[in-house]
């Protein structure tokens, strides 16, 4: 387990909620609930800092885009969803230093099946806060390539963020057993997607590329990197990218919620930049610090 990722025991005795508030040692889904039954659901990661919910919104939009892609029905409206974060937030006092775990499943069955017509009982909605630090720490991650592809749209469309999450979970164990952080997934072409967990950045000749987004989810974080690029003068765009020009980085880093913008070190045996932070990197790091606030929503409380 990653050592910036442990289990923090001021978690112990919080309340979540689960169609309601509930002590988090009680919170549990019904063995008929769809997330149960197939991976029918839908979620965010939210990190709430200095009593702030940071890109709330955004992540808000794309939960309920991706419900509504996935044809849930009676979605609970946008203030529903606010409110129940608020709420469970509150109930525990959590203002900063807060992951946020939102998952949204198309509900409970009245029999098991994977027919939608079985879900009479309406979307089951859980909001799970944690204190909880960041995935990566500041001294690099190093990387390995994975076996497993990436969904394309032909297959799973990756713009849908949806708790289908094995052909990741797939990776993350290789990665593991290769003792390294995270693995690189490519699509079905053989081009960079993403990693098991995170959003690939590489920097070549001052410029700032990231994969298309085909095959991998279009973090929130992602974009928020490619608008401060843009606002500093920065050339960055999407590009179908190789395992060769990322080896060949100038520097690299990942974007993520967990994670915000970590920068890689090595990549299959590969070293990025001898191992040390590129100044571009650090530069964005820096930008990403200073504005990520200004997309945060206050808490009411």
């Amino acid at each position: 387990m990653a050592k910036f990722n442990q289990p923090d025991p001021r978690n112990d005795g919080t309340q979540c909620w689960v169609n309601g508030l509930v002590a988090r040692e009680d919170a549990s889904v019904h063995v008929l609930d769809s997330v149960v039954q197939g991976g029918d659901a839908v979620w965010e990661g939210l990190r709430i800092t200095d009593g702030k919910a940071i890109q709330l919104e955004a992540h808000l939009t794309r939960l309920l885009d991706s419900a509504h892609a996935l044809a849930f029905a009676d979605i609970p409206s946008r203030d529903a969803i606010r409110q129940a974060i608020f709420d469970t937030l509150e109930a525990n006092d959590m203002r900063d230093g807060v992951h946020c775990r939102i998952t949204l499943s198309r509900g409970r069955k009245s029999t098991s099946g994977m027919d939608p017509r079985l879900n009479v009982h309406g979307p089951t909605l859980i909001v799970v806060p944690e204190f909880k630090g960041m995935v990566y720490g500041d001294e690099g991650i190093r990387l390995v390539t994975s076996a497993i592809r990436r969904n394309s749209p032909q297959f799973l469309d990756s713009h849908i963020h949806h708790n289908n999450l094995l052909n990741n979970i797939l990776a993350k164990i290789e990665a593991n057993v290769a003792g390294m952080d995270d693995a690189v997934m490519l699509d079905d072409r053989g081009f960079l997607a993403e990693t098991n967990a995170t959003n690939l950045f590489l920097v070549r000749d001052g410029e700032l590329l990231t994969p298309f987004a085909h095959a991998c989810l279009p973090g929130l974080t992602r974009q928020f990197v490619m608008d401060t690029a843009a606002e500093a003068g920065i050339p960055a765009r999407e590009a179908d990218l190789t395992l060769t020009q990322l080896y060949t980085a100038d520097e690299a880093f990942t974007t993520g919620t967990m994670g915000a913008l970590a920068h890689i070190v090595e990549v299959d045996g590969r070293s990025i930049n001898g191992g040390i932070k590129g100044a571009l990197t650090v530069r964005l790091q820096g930008r990403y610090e200073d504005h990520i606030l200004g997309t945060a929503v206050p808490l009411p409380f």
